[in-house]
C-alpha cells in the first residue's frame, strides 16, 4: 500500500499558486566514493516543474529550503545508471541508481531504495516531464516565453555582439520595469530600519539625494523583476565563506569580507608543482561553478541574487544572533610504522577525566606495502578503526562522522551522539604530494564539517622525510594548502583557509638542525628541551615564514617522539642511528581556541614513533533562533526598498593584460583592482561567453572568480596564466593561443570585458613523439610555422621506417635520450629513485634546458631529472602505447608472445621509445638493492604513463583494467634480455 501526503498549496502575493508534489524521497548522492544523504522533492510552481535537491535532510522539518533546483524542461534528463537508458520502466532490484542532468545544476548520480514510494515518485517525475514535452511540442504564435529565472534584457542584447567588439554595447532604454508598488507588502519598511541598514552599507548621510544620484547614474541598467514574498530564512551563514585575516599561501583578500572564492585545488605561485596535473586537479584548470548551466540560476535569477545578498548580510551581522559555547576537542596523531594494533589505545585516547565532545584521530604509515603507494586498499584500515572505537572515552557514546584514507594516511572523526544533529556539511578530501603528485606515500587527508555555526577543517599530513629535505616539506605543505579543495552541494569550492578553525596534525617530519645523535640525547637526558627547540626545523620555518606561518603550537614539554626501536622505549639503535626529533606535531589557527593539553604517550610501543595528542577548548558559535529570525526579517524588510532604489556599479583600474613569454608549467600572474563605487553591496562573477561552458580557457584563471563588495570597498583580483599538460598540446600546435576575453558580470548591473593576450613559447613537453623525431634542433629554434607543418604532416610519418635524405628522422626524440641517458649514467644506485619528488626550480630549469638547447648534461638532482622524465611521458598527446591499441593491450596482457607482437605493430617512434624505456628500467632493477625499486613498483608507475585509456573511456577505467596494464609492463620487465 502506498501512502502519500496531502498536496499543500500556498497563495503568493502575486496570486501565483505553488503546488508541492505529494512525494519526497530520501536518496544518497554518490560523489568521490562517498554517499551523502539528500532529499528529492517535486515542486510545481506557476505551471513549471522543478526537482528540488535538499542537502540536509535533518533540517527539512524546520527549514524546507531547497539547496539545488533543477528545472524540468527540454534539457532535463533522468537516466538509469545501470543501463544508460531513459528511465521509463524500472525493473525490480534492491536499489536504483539514476543520473540526473539539467541546465541549472551539475550532473548528479543518486542511489534510491527500490520500493513503492520511490516508484511512485519516479512516475510523478516522468509524468511532469511528459507534460513539459507536450507543451514544448505545441508552437505558440507571438507569445513571448518567460523562463522561471528571468534573464535581464540587457544581458540578452549584449551576448550577440560583445565577443567581437570587446566593449559593452549600448543598452535598451525601453526595458524599464513595471510599477511594483501594488505588489509590495502592506507592512512597508520603516524609515529608521532602512537608514540603519544604509548606514551599515556606507550610504551617504542624505539618503534621498543619494537615491536621485543613483537613479540618474544607472537609469539605463535598471531591471526590477517581480519578486515573491520573502523566503523562509536560510540556515545561518558561517564565516567559512569569508576570507580569514591571515590566509595561508593564497591571493590576499580584504578582512571580514563575505566572498565565495574559487579555489579549485589550483596551485599558487610558489606551489605550482606536480607534472601529474590530472590526479588532484580538474581536467580544465579554469573549472568554475560559474558555468552556462548555472548562469540563469545564479547571475540572472533575481531570487538567486537576493539569496546570496541575504546570506552575505547575515554573515556581517552574525554577532547579533550567535552565542559562544565551549566544547572539548581531542586531536591525536600517530605514525604506526605499518604495524597492526597490538595493545589497547586507552593510554592515548582515554587520558583525560572528562570525555571530549569530538575526537579527530590521524595515523600515518598505516600500510608500507609497495602497492599502497598507488592508492590501493589496505587491510589494516579496519583494524585501526575498530581499535579506536573500542577505546574511546567510556563516559560517553560516540558516532563516527567521517573517515578518509590515502595509502598510509588516515583520519577519523567521532562526535558525541548527543551532538550528532549539530554536525552538518561534512566533506573529506586528499592530496598526494609524492612524485608527480601521483604517489600517495606523502601528502595529506582532511575532513571539514560545520558544528553548530562554526566551520572546522582537520588536516592529517605526512610530509617528506630526511633531515636535509626541509624545503621539500615546505613544498608539500604549500601543495596541500593550494590543492586541498572541498566540494559541497550548492556551495563554491572551499579550501583549507576558508574555515573558522583549522587543526593540522601529523608526522610533519621536521627534524633538528643537529647531526650528532649522542649530543641530542645528552640534551634530552638533562631536560634541556628548550635548547633543542631552538634548532627545531619547524620552529625555524615558521619564524622565517616559509611554512605554517599563521598556525600556533603549544609549548612542547615532552621528549622527541622519533625515533625508537619498535616495541621499546630505546632510541634508534640501528646502523642509521637516527637523531631524535619532534616529527609528530599538532598545530592550529582560528579564534576562540585554547589548548588545554599537549603531550606524548610513551606507554604505547607498537611503532618507532610515539603517539601525540592535544586537547582543545573551542568556542563554538551557537545560533539563537529567536535573535536570528529577528535579524533576518530586518534585513529582508530593508532590502525590499533598497533593491528598487539603488543599482550596483563598480570600476576596474585595468581591462587589458599582456603576458610575455608564457612557458609550460611556469606561472605568470597579473592583477587589477575592482572598486564598488555604488551605494549598495554588489555581487560580481566571471561568466562564460555565449556557447562556452567555462568563463575562461583552461590555461587561465581568475581568483577570486566571484564575490561580494561593500560600498567603497576595493578588492584585488588576480589573473593567473599556467600552461599544464591539459593545454600545452594545443598551444604547441598553434591550435590555441594566449588570447581570451573575460566577462565580469555584475548582478542587476552591466558586464565588463577584460582582454587577455600573450606570447607562448613552444615546449617539447606536450609535443608528439613523431614531431620530436623530426626535429634536429631544440624546439625554440624552429619557426612556429614549421612546427605547425610538422604536426600536420605527422600522419604520413607514422609508419616511415627510414629515408636517405637529410630529413631522416631520429630513432627516438633527443629529449628522451638526454633524460634517460642522464639517469642511466648517474642514477642507477640513487636511493628511492622515482619515489621522491624533484625540486620545482630544478624541474623548470630542466624543461627550459631541453626546450632551448641540446645539453651534454642536465643540472639538478637525480630526483628532479627522474620526475622530468615522468612529466614528459604524462604530457605526450598520444601515449607511447597508442590509444587505438589500448584495448588490444589489455586483452593480450596475459600472453607475452602477443604483447611482443603488439609492440612490433606500434608506429616507429613509439616502438623505439617503448623498447628504450624498458631496457633502461630493467637495468634499474639490477641495482634494486641500492635504489629500493621493485618490478611491481616500476610497472605500476610506468603503466599509468605508457598505457593510458582513450579520453572517451577515461571514466570507465576500472581497477581490473589498470591491473591488466600493470601486468603488460611487468611482463616485459621480468622477461629476459631481448635480442
Amino acid at each position: 500500500m502506498i501512502t502519500c501526503r496531502l498536496v499543500t498549496t500556498r497563495q503568493t502575493k502575486n496570486n501565483s499558486l505553488i503546488v508541492i508534489a505529494p512525494h519526497t524521497v530520501k536518496v544518497r548522492e554518490l560523489r568521490a566514493g562517498q554517499k551523502e544523504p539528500r532529499l528529492l522533492s517535486l515542486i510545481e510552481r506557476r505551471g513549471e516543474f522543478v526537482l528540488a535537491v535538499l542537502a540536509t535532510p535533518d533540517a527539512v522539518a524546520s527549514r524546507p529550503v531547497a539547496q539545488l533546483s533543477i528545472p524540468i524542461n527540454g534539457h532535463f534528463e533522468i537516466v538509469r545508471e545501470a543501463e544508460e537508458a531513459l528511465l521509463i520502466n524500472l525493473s525490480v532490484a534492491s536499489g536504483v541508481r539514476i543520473r540526473i542532468k539539467g541546465e541549472r545544476a551539475p550532473e548528479l548520480l543518486l542511489e534510491l531504495q527500490d520500493d513503492d514510494r520511490t516508484q511512485t515518485f519516479l512516475a510523478q517525475v516522468m509524468s511532469a516531464q511528459q507534460q513539459v514535452e507536450s507543451k514544448l511540442s505545441k508552437p505558440k504564435a507571438m507569445e513571448p516565453f518567460t523562463p522561471i529565472a528571468p534573464i535581464p534584457p540587457q544581458r540578452a542584447n549584449k551576448t550577440a555582439n560583445y565577443v567581437g567588439s570587446g566593449v559593452n554595447p549600448p543598452k535598451s532604454t525601453n526595458a524599464l520595469p513595471p510599477n511594483l508598488n501594488n505588489s509590495r507588502s502592506t507592512n512597508q519598511t520603516k524609515t529608521d530600519l532602512v537608514q540603519s541598514l544604509a548606514s551599515d552599507f556606507g550610504f551617504e548621510d542624505h539618503f534621498n539625494h543619494a537615491l536621485k544620484v543613483e537613479e540618474k547614474k544607472n537609469h539605463q541598467n535598471r531591471i526590477v523583476a517581480v519578486r515573491e514574498p520573502p523566503p523562509v530564512p536560510p540556515l545561518p551563514p558561517r564565516k567559512a565563506s569569508y576570507a580569514p585575516s591571515n590566509p595561508l599561501p593564497a591571493a590576499p583578500v580584504p578582512k571580514d569580507r563575505a566572498v565565495s572564492l574559487q579555489a579549485n585545488d589550483h596551485p599558487k605561485p610558489d606551489s605550482f608543482r606536480s607534472g601529474y596535473d590530472g590526479m588532484d586537479r580538474p581536467t580544465s584548470w579554469s573549472d568554475s561553478r560559474t558555468t552556462n548551466s548555472m548562469r540563469q540560476a545564479m547571475s540572472s535569477s533575481q531570487a538567486g541574487q537576493r539569496e546570496y545578498l541575504v546570506k552575505h548580510l547575515l554573515g556581517k551581522k552574525e554577532s547579533g544572533y550567535v552565542d559562544i559555547k565551549n566544547y572539548r576537542f581531542f586531536t591525536g596523531t600517530w605514525n604506526v610504522n605499518g604495524q597492526a594494533p597490538d595493545s589497547s589505545l586507552a593510554p592515548w585516547l582515554c587520558c583525560d577525566a572528562e570525555p571530549p565532545d569530538i575526537y579527530a584521530l590521524g595515523c600515518q604509515e598505516l600500510d608500507l606495502s609497495t602497492e599502497a603507494f598507488f592508492y590501493m586498499d589496505s587491510s589494516k584500515e579496519q583494524l585501526w578503526v575498530e581499535a579506536m572505537e573500542r577505546t574511546l572515552h567510556p563516559k560517553a557514546k560516540y558516532k563516527k562522522v567521517q573517515i578518509i584514507r590515502l595509502v598510509g594516511m588516515m583520519l577519523v572523526v567521532f562526535v558525541k551522539k548527543i551532538h550528532k544533529n549539530h554536525i552538518k556539511e561534512v566533506a573529506a578530501e586528499h592530496v598526494g604530494t609524492g612524485i608527480m603528485g601521483k604517489m600517495g606515500n606523502k601528502g595529506g587527508v582532511a575532513v571539514r564539517f560545520v558544528f553548530h555555526n562554526t566551520s572546522f577543517c582537520i588536516v592529517n599530513s605526512h610530509l617528506a622525510a630526511h633531515v636535509e629535505d626541509f624545503e621539500r616539506r615546505n613544498q608539500d605543505y604549500k601543495d596541500i594548502c593550494a590543492r586541498m579543495t572541498f566540494h559541497l552541494l550548492d556551495h563554491p569550492p572551499l579550501n583549507i583557509v576558508k574555515h573558522d578553525v583549522v587543526i593540522w596534525l601529523g608526522d610533519l617530519n621536521y627534524r633538528l638542525c643537529l647531526y650528532d645523535a649522542a649530543d641530542v640525547k645528552l640534551h634530552i637526558s638533562q631536560n634541556e628541551l628548550k635548547k633543542l627547540q631552538l634548532v627545531d626545523q619547524l620552529n625555524i620555518q615558521r619564524k622565517t615564514k616559509k611554512a605554517f606561518t599563521d598556525f600556533m603550537e603549544g609549548e612542547i614539554n615532552f621528549i622527541p617522539t622519533y625515533k625508537y626501536d619498535p616495541k621499546t622505549d630505546r632510541w634508534d639503535s640501528s646502523g642509521k642511528c637516527r637523531v631524535p626529533a619532534w616529527c609528530d606535531r599538532i598545530l592550529w589557527r582560528g579564534n576562540n581556541v585554547e589548548q588545554l593539553q599537549y603531550r606524548s604517550h610513551m606507554e604505547l610501543k607498537t611503532s618507532d614513533h610515539k603517539p601525540v595528542s592535544a586537547l582543545f577548548s573551542v568556542g563554538v558559535k551557537v545560533v539563537n533562533e529567536q535573535r536570528y529570525k529577528k535579524v533576518f526579517e530586518e534585513i529582508v524588510r530593508a532590502m525590499d526598498r533598497m533593491e528598487n532604489d539603488f543599482l550596483p556599479s563598480v570600476t576596474l583600474d585595468r581591462r587589458e593584460f599582456t603576458f610575455g613569454n608564457v612557458k609550460f608549467r611556469q606561472l605568470q600572474r597579473e592583477r587589477f583592482v575592482i572598486t564598488n563605487d555604488g551605494q549598495v553591496p554588489c555581487h560580481f562573477a566571471f561568466i562564460p561567453k555565449l556557447n562556452d561552458s567555462q568563463y575562461c580557457k583552461p590555461w587561465l584563471r581568475a581568483e577570486p572568480s566571484d564575490g561580494f563588495l561593500e560600498p567603497n570597498e576595493t578588492l584585488e583580483i588576480y589573473l593567473d596564466v599556467y600552461v599544464s599538460k591539459d593545454s600545452v598540446t594545443l598551444l604547441n600546435s598553434g591550435e590555441d593561443a594566449i588570447e581570451d576575453i573575460l566577462v565580469l558580470h555584475l548582478d542587476r548591473g552591466k558586464d565588463y570585458f577584460i582582454t587577455i593576450a600573450g606570447n607562448y613559447l613552444p615546449s617539447c613537453f606536450g609535443t608528439s613523439l613523431e614531431t620530436l623525431c623530426r626535429m634536429k634542433k631544440p624546439i625554440r629554434e624552429i619557426p612556429i610555422t614549421r612546427l605547425i607543418d610538422l604536426e600536420k604532416s605527422k600522419v604520413s610519418f607514422l609508419m616511415m621506417e627510414g629515408s636517405s635524405t637529410e630529413d631522416k628522422p631520429l630513432k627516438i626524440p633527443k629529449e628522451v635520450w638526454i633524460l634517460v641517458n642522464h639517469l642511466f649514467t648517474k642514477s642507477c644506485d640513487q636511493e628511492d629513485l622515482f619515489q621522491t619528488p624533484g625540486l620545482q626550480d630544478e624541474l623548470q630549469s630542466i624543461i627550459d634546458c631541453l626546450d632551448t638547447s641540446i645539453p651534454d648534461s642536465l643540472s639538478g638532482c637525480n630526483h628532479s631529472v627522474a620526475e622530468a622524465l615522468l612529466i614528459f611521458l604524462e604530457a605526450l598527446p598520444e601515449p607511447v602505447l597508442c590509444y587505438e591499441l589500448y584495448h588490444r593491450c589489455l586483452d593480450c596482457a596475459h600472453d607475452s608472445r602477443l604483447c611482443k607482437q603488439l609492440i612490433s605493430q606500434l608506429p616507429r617512434a613509439h616502438r623505439n621509445v617503448f623498447r628504450y624505456l624498458i631496457a633502461f628500467l630493467k637495468e634499474l632493477l639490477k641495482h634494486s638493492h641500492n635504489n629500493n625499486l621493485t618490478a611491481s613498483l616500476i610497472a605500476t608507475l610506468f603503466a599509468s604513463l605508457l598505457i593510458r585509456p582513450p579520453p572517451n573511456v577515461m571514466g570507465k577505467h576500472t581497477p581490473h583494467e589498470r591491473q591488466k596494464s600493470i601486468d603488460f609492463i611487468l611482463g616485459f620487465l621480468m622477461a629476459g634480455d631481448e635480442e
